[in-house]
């Protein structure tokens, strides 16, 4: 095993840790139903017995869930964090209490110690990986590639993951199956949506303790987690104006309601700037010029990479906290430009962050969960590459979540089935 310490090594009083991060934990529980009901199933049956699971997630209370889940069903599991400030430090030495969970997760890590923890991970030479942004998975691809023969696959949970997935595999270096997890409906039309949304917009205004109603805000990214954050903010009466790079996106937008236009004009009448789009550089120079007084700029992409804050930083005569989880750059003419989250996903990286609603992180959970079993039960029939998540599989999710909620829905008769499997009916 790798010399990183374990998260119980890293805190103060290891018992107190524990404490809280059970009890973050046992709430999360009590409203997850899917993973409730995975996790019954799998304690029973022990699916994953003998496997281990490398994962590199956001470690809070409602991923703890997961993890517990995957480990009560019998498997090796060791994780660490995806980003440097999402890790609940309790909710992680929680984990690491459990005798089938390693956690190296620790939040404010530099960069040296986040890529140590994930090597560590590495090093208990994993059977499977979950991943969130594919950093575990390039790792391994990178440095370890004698491992890759006995990986089963892997599973990738967000938007920037699969991206960079689907570009590996474009350029013939993905060297075992993952299951595109991102692009399943239970998780784009949820997770990506209302998850992003709601709790991107909350973190915000929790952080600043300011209103949306009124607020121009500018969206960066008409996505699914864009659409999400647009709908959220008008819903709370803000004006909301879009840019997009790609043109049935922005029509779109253009099309419910938002004004469309490109950022440099956008720079001149936002109050607040939250980019969605995976990719570097959204807000620069030119547009931080051109800013009013005052304005908030965030991020609820997976990379720090969207604001430029070097830019930001070399136009600036002067910086400071302003608040916690909100950093003020200061322009030579008096204007203050303020930071949340140092540029990092604002809903689990902000001081106060708790990422998306529990009950929206128990379906997509529930698909991460169900997918494990998949290349556990069926691996072997998968490439190399980047694959769809089996349809059966997300309605299974679906199902139990319904179940859950006493929701019933009606069936297709055989006459429906067989006509809407059929060419042959005319008018």
């Amino acid at each position: 095993m790798a010399d990183y310490p374990t998260i119980s090594e890293q805190v103060e009083d290891v018992e107190a840790a524990r404490t809280e991060g059970h009890r973050k934990m046992d709430w999360a529980r009590e409203h997850m139903p899917i993973l409730t009901a995975m996790q019954e199933d799998f304690d029973a049956n022990q699916p994953f017995e003998g496997q281990r699971i490398g994962m590199a997630m956001h470690v809070e209370a409602k991923t703890a869930v997961l993890v517990e889940t995957l480990a009560e069903g019998g498997a090796e599991v060791a994780i660490t964090g995806c980003n440097p400030l999402s890790t609940h430090d309790d909710v992680s030495a929680a984990l690491d209490e459990h005798p089938n969970i390693t956690s190296y997760a620790k939040r404010e890590v530099d960069d040296e110690e986040y890529y140590a923890a994930i090597e560590a991970v590495i090093s208990h030479e994993p059977t499977i990986t979950v991943d969130d942004g594919m950093d575990l998975v390039a790792a391994i691809h990178e440095d370890y590639p004698e491992l890759i023969d006995s990986i089963v696959g892997g599973a990738e949970e967000t938007t920037t993951g699969v991206h960079r997935l689907r570009a590996m595999d474009d350029d013939g270096a993905l060297d075992y199956p993952v299951f595109a997890v991102n692009d399943t409906p239970m998780k784009r039309l949820f997770d990506n949506v209302h998850g992003t949304g709601e709790s991107s917009l909350a973190n915000i205004a929790m952080t600043t303790n300011l209103s949306w109603a009124g607020k121009n805000v500018v969206v960066a990214g008409y996505g699914d987690c864009g659409r999400g954050v647009a709908k959220k903010a008008s819903g709370q009466n803000a004006n909301v104006i879009v840019t997009e790079v790609e043109p049935r996106r922005a029509l779109e937008a253009h099309m419910e309601g938002y004004d469309v236009m490109p950022m440099v004009e956008a720079a001149e009448i936002g109050d607040v700037f939250l980019t969605t789009t995976g990719n570097k550089n959204v807000v620069t120079r030119d547009h931080f010029e051109k800013m009013d007084d005052g304005v908030l700029l965030a991020n609820a992409g997976h990379f720090d990479v969207e604001v430029n804050l070097d830019d930001l930083s070399d136009l600036a005569v002067a910086e400071r906290e302003a608040r916690d989880g909100v950093r003020e750059y200061e322009m030579e003419d008096g204007r203050r430009l303020n930071v949340l989250a140092e540029g990092r996903l604002v809903n689990l990286a902000s001081p106060i962050a708790l990422g998306h609603p529990v009950e929206v992180m128990d379906q997509s959970f529930g698909v991460q969960a169900a997918v494990v079993r998949e290349l556990v039960e069926n691996g072997d029939q998968y490439d190399a590459g980047v694959h769809e998540v089996p349809d059966e599989l997300d309605k299974e999710i679906a199902e139990i979540k319904l179940d859950a909620e006493g929701v019933e829905y009606d069936d297709l008769t055989d006459e429906q089935a067989e006509y809407m499997s059929s060419w042959q009916h005319g008018t």
